[in-house]
């Protein structure tokens, strides 16, 4: 999903079919320079150095769909073959146009990781700017069906046939009639929330695919599915709350009591939320109270410089208990009308109605963090954080940016079990949206790579996954997987 915040720079046609540059890119790009060729100095806890190396699933070159815009994603084995399959959402579009298009793909997994059964399960208007997908047998005939949420704007269901699955016009589907032409749904969550073995969906809309702070509020919202799914009338909207720019709606059991409660947050009031569970659907919101701020002076916003309010909204989180006292803590990021942004996590008080603590884990400035996910990835034991980040350069052409602008970043953050945390970049490209990841042992080789899409890079928008590569020596940081592909940047930092 685009950043709201993000500097958009020129467009130009899409020529992806093909693979093909569009205008403004360059013939080559020189591999031998930037972060990627850095050696690098990560090490995994068997005393090997770690570096990456890229594999692509899908892209406009391989699947031959002119792909672009790719944003959410989620696995699961769909087929029920035993490998896991790759669900994922693709604008496909360089701007907000307001034109009703994108893809929903399926990546049908085997014992190679490299080898995918490449598919469209939706395109065009029912398929009208995805932004967010997720899994889950809402029908309950064992077989794992899909929701996904677009900007354009509803939510769309889409049934496992359980047989012919490959064949993905056979799949029956259904935009929900609660949810058609209801502003612009941007994620899409799937949970028990009432505990009785039946599935819901949490949505947030944030009213328009390009909100204002003025707009009026919208709903966070979850939905009961009162029947077959198939069936426009088994739909039922619960609002949680309305703010002016939703936009998140996570399932996470917060508070360790054993049913699933929901934390949301608002773009528009920088603000989070808390809506907690009672185990049976009805839920007491509460307003998440901070205390700190990583952004001081001139970091902040120009109305917001003489204040210490926590700057956050929830865009991206993820889960898990860094203070060692057996509730989880909150992983994401502060933002600021600069380029630059903070990654923090929010350390959970006793009571949801306590102060949660901010504490910062790096400054990301000046590139700008949009994926985050929490994962071991050297071994030792310690959660690690792994992000992505948003170039502030055009979608469609590598600009030439300094070495101060925002970059299409891939890095690490190695938790040194001290209360501190080591920078490692692994690319750094001109152009490029790192919007999700999704830890996962790809190779089988016992440690931890990652799955995630590529945005904002046309024609190198798509479905890759990043493989963890353990040398006995110091190698290139990166290892990309085409010869021309966006400039690398070098580091800021160093």
């Amino acid at each position: 999903m685009r950043a709201p915040w993000a500097i958009i720079v020129g467009s130009a046609l899409l020529t992806t079919a093909c693979g093909g540059e569009p205008d403004g890119g360059p013939p080559d790009a020189d591999p031998g320079v930037g972060v990627a060729s850095t050696p690098t100095r990560a090490m995994a806890d068997d005393g090997r150095y770690i570096s990456w190396r890229e594999h692509i699933v899908d892209d406009p070159a391989i699947g031959g769909e002119a792909i672009a815009g790719s944003d959410g994603l989620a696995m699961a084995d769909l087929d029920g073959d035993g490998y896991m399959d790759i669900v994922s959402v693709h604008e496909s579009d360089v701007e907000y146009d307001g034109v009703p298009d994108g893809h929903i793909r399926v990546a049908f997994g085997s014992a190679d990781p490299d080898a995918w059964d490449l598919t469209t399960l939706s395109s065009g208007a029912e398929a009208a700017a995805p932004e967010d997908v997720a899994i889950a047998d809402l029908n309950g005939d064992g077989f794992l069906d899909i929701v996904a949420a677009c900007e354009l704007a509803h939510l769309i269901y889409f049934q496992n046939p359980g047989t012919d699955i490959r064949a993905t016009e056979a799949w029956p589907r259904l935009i929900p009639p609660v949810t058609n032409g209801r502003g612009s749904y941007i994620r899409a969550f799937i949970a028990d929330l009432t505990g009785d073995g039946q599935p819901e969906v949490m949505t947030p809309n944030k009213g328009a695919q390009s909100p204002r702070r003025d707009q009026p509020a919208s709903a966070i919202s979850w939905l009961e599915i009162a029947g077959d799914p198939l069936e426009p009338d088994a739909w039922i909207e619960h609002e949680l709350t309305r703010v002016v720019w939703p936009i998140n709606s996570e399932p996470v059991d917060l508070d360790g009591d054993g049913d699933i409660d929901i934390v949301g947050g608002s773009v528009a009031e920088t603000r989070m939320i808390v809506f907690e569970n009672d185990g049976a659907g009805a839920f007491t919101e509460h307003p998440m109270r901070i205390a700190g701020t990583s952004l001081t002076g001139e970091e902040r916003p120009p109305g917001r410089r003489g204040d210490e309010d926590a700057l956050v909204s929830g865009f991206n989180m993820d889960y898990v208990d860094l203070s060692g006292d057996g509730r989880l803590d909150i992983v994401t990021f502060e933002f600021s009308t600069l380029l630059g942004r903070s990654l923090v996590w929010l350390e959970q008080p006793e009571s949801l109605d306590g102060e949660w603590r901010l504490h910062e884990i790096a400054d990301y400035h000046p590139d700008e963090v949009v994926g985050i996910v929490v994962a071991d990835v050297n071994g030792d034991g310690r959660p690690d954080v792994m992000t992505g980040g948003y170039s502030g350069g055009a979608r469609d052409a590598d600009l030439d940016l300094a070495v101060d602008s925002a970059a299409g970043v891939l890095v690490w953050f190695e938790n040194d079990g001290a209360d501190g945390w080591l920078r490692h970049e692994i690319s750094r490209r001109r152009r490029g949206m790192f919007d999700k990841f999704i830890a996962r042992d790809m190779d089988a080789d016992g440690d931890v790579d990652f799955v995630t899409t590529r945005g904002n890079s046309t024609p190198y928008d798509g479905v890759l996954w990043l493989e963890q590569v353990r040398t006995g020596s110091p190698v290139a940081s990166f290892d990309r997987a085409r010869d021309v592909d966006s400039p690398e940047l070098e580091s800021f930092h160093e």
